[in-house]
């Protein structure tokens, strides 16, 4: 949109006022530029007079910037400036009046918080890095600020804390994120390809979060968060397995009771990853290691059921996913009654039927409800691939083909680095890494930052 204006109301001095509808406020226009610019008394003078007075604060914007090419003008009109264009060769400035139209800051959806905040990101970039800075008041917090995007020119935030985190990390970081060269950056997916080190594997390599108090922790930690204007999540890097396994609120609870809830999503990782191949190689090749009365069970339950143990079990397995594929896409009360009656109807059913066997059903049932269980849903999703794999294997050699997926599942993992540092430390390390893994300790006797990611300043606590 544009309008024509007098400056001063004086028809010798014609300006032009640009702006895009909808990302400009208008009463912030009003105050700001219309009634000052019409004033005889403010907008007095030639035009270069004029502009001069304007760039030196002659009207109450925050934020002035003197556009002197047709690029940079319509780059700032894109991002929520008012332009005000001057006749001749004077050029044009640009007022940031931008809309307040965003979402309000809520609660976390996906990250329940029981004894911690109750905020969350939201999709305005500006509001996020206020989170942060609410709770990391310190000048230490920097912000590195820049454009992604050829055509969508979209604000990215690399922030850490100076001193705390390596500057070789931020270096690189940022090098990554100056290396992109895409058209458009409107989701995660292209930035997670860009900065993580084997963009092949289906594991997570970035750890999201939509907390700002997480994001703070890991960045007291020593690592380095990114913020994406339109979209309310934050990432952290560098992460290894161990960190996707974690949960803000085991800072907050007991260290036993934190200790011991991690040991079972420890064995919830275990279940999903090995039970639908272990329950089909012991079904099919190796039934002398199933107890005899388990073993009667499952021969009589197994008797009428026309296909192969490890068919039906591949079968509901995909069926699930479906079920849930389904419970996600459709709209929420629609997707609970998806999720109730395939899981009761449809399931009663196929075992009423002769199709599946009970301890099919208990077994994908057991592993799903594993998978949920794990903190972070891209882990899990990177599990349920594997685990589609170890079925194959044991239908194929059974608990030789199981030994060998997880032989593959291992070095795969040992061969991937996130930014220098291995995937799978510390419990690759030398040293009590698998206790400090499962284990934790009391906040008290945790004097130093973690000696893998190389922070400057070690010392956490006195």
């Amino acid at each position: 949109m544009q309008r024509h204006i007098d400056a001063g109301l004086d028809p010798a001095r014609p300006l032009i006022l640009c702006w895009l509808d909808g990302l400009v406020s208008g009463r912030e226009l009003a105050e700001t530029l219309l009634y000052p610019l019409t004033d005889a008394g403010r907008a007095a003078g030639s035009g270069e007079a004029l502009k001069k007075r304007l760039l030196a604060g002659g009207v109450c914007a925050w934020s002035v910037k003197d556009c002197s090419s047709l690029d940079e003008l319509s780059r700032s009109l894109s991002c929520g400036c008012c332009a005000l264009i001057f006749g001749g060769a004077l050029g044009a400035l640009c007022f940031e009046l931008r809309a307040q139209n965003g979402r309000a800051v809520g609660e976390p959806n996906l990250e329940k918080s029981v004894k911690g905040a109750k905020d969350a990101f939201v999709e305005t970039l500006r509001v996020n890095t206020a989170l942060l800075r609410r709770r990391l008041a310190t000048p230490q917090l920097k912000l590195i600020e820049g454009s992604i995007g050829r055509r969508s020119a979209t604000n990215v935030a690399l922030m850490y804390l100076e001193g705390v985190a390596n500057a070789a990390l931020v270096n690189e970081c940022a090098r990554r994120l100056d290396a992109m060269d895409i058209d458009a950056l409107l989701s995660l997916g292209p930035l997670e390809e860009a900065l993580a080190d084997a963009p092949r594997s289906p594991f997570p390599q970035l750890l999201h979060t939509e907390r700002p108090d997480r994001f703070a922790m890991h960045l007291s930690d020593g690592r380095v968060g990114l913020l994406v204007d339109g979209l309310p999540v934050g990432l952290v890097l560098p992460t290894t397995l161990t960190e996707f396994m974690k949960v803000s609120s085991d800072r907050s609870q007991h260290h036993l009771i934190s200790s011991s809830l991690s040991l079972l999503r420890y064995l919830a990782l275990l279940i999903a990853l090995l039970l639908p191949g272990l329950y089909v190689a012991m079904a099919s090749f190796h039934q002398e290691m199933i107890p005899t009365r388990l073993l009667l069970s499952m021969i009589e339950a197994k008797q009428k059921v026309p296909f192969s143990t490890a068919l039906e079990v591949l079968g509901m397995m995909l069926a699930f996913l479906m079920l849930q594929e389904a419970g996600l896409r459709l709209p929420g009360p629609m997707g609970d009654t998806v999720s109730i009656i395939g899981a009761l109807i449809v399931g009663q059913a196929a075992v009423d039927a002769r199709v599946v066997s009970p301890i099919a059903i208990i077994v994908v049932a057991a592993a799903g409800i594993a998978c949920y269980s794990l903190p972070s849903q891209d882990l899990a999703a990177a599990l349920r691939l594997w685990s589609l794999g170890l079925l194959l294997a044991a239908a194929l050699a059974g608990l030789y083909g199981v030994g060998l997926g997880c032989c593959l599942f291992l070095w795969h993992l040992c061969g991937i680095e996130s930014f220098g540092r291995s995937y799978t430390a510390p419990l690759s390390d030398d040293g009590p890494g698998l206790r400090r893994t499962l284990l934790r300790r009391p906040q008290w006797s945790i004097k130093l930052r973690d000696a893998l990611l190389n922070t400057p300043d070690r010392r956490r606590q006195k």
